[in-house]
């Protein structure tokens, strides 16, 4: 087998305690959106040039008010921004969990299937396990391709 890089277990409470505590997460911000596929792709994006960019047109929204129309929310852009500020280093810290936990799903499962692969291998090889033909028989059939179906050929004529 492989380098073992995990080996923890997670306990029911803990499990339950992490799902709770994603739960208290969602409950304390309710305003989240849920964008379409469409939405992310015509939105507009803000990085690091575009938020000094925001910065600076708040302040000259701020100072000079009277160029902008009646219509235009001054409010509202401070709130938005501020929202983003807010939740800015709660992403960036939900992103960081979220790739360790992707990463020890990878690891745990490589090293279960790992494992699985190496007792069918041993289980095949051994030709004496009494009872188990029917069982290495359903695992081999993890194995097998289906047969590409022979397209009919189209004759022209």
């Amino acid at each position: 087998m492989s380098e073992n890089r995990i080996s923890a277990s997670l306990s029911p409470a803990d499990k339950e305690a992490v799902m709770q505590a994603i739960a208290t997460i969602r409950e304390k911000l309710p305003f989240l959106v849920d964008l379409t596929p469409e939405d992310r792709r015509t939105m507009l994006k803000m990085g690091d040039k575009s938020r000094a960019f925001v910065s600076i047109a708040l302040e000259v929204a701020t100072q000079n008010p009277n160029f902008l129309p009646r219509s235009f929310d001054l409010e509202e852009m401070r709130r938005d921004l501020a929202l983003f500020e807010a939740l800015y280093p709660v992403l960036l810290s939900l992103t960081q969990l979220q790739e360790l936990v992707d990463d020890t799903c990878i690891a745990s499962a490589s090293e279960a299937y790992a494992a699985a692969l190496a007792v069918y291998s041993y289980a095949k090889a051994s030709g004496d396990v009494a009872g188990l033909d029917a069982v290495i028989d359903e695992m081999g059939r993890r194995f097998n391709r289906r047969s590409k179906k022979k397209q009919p050929e189209v004759s022209v004529s």
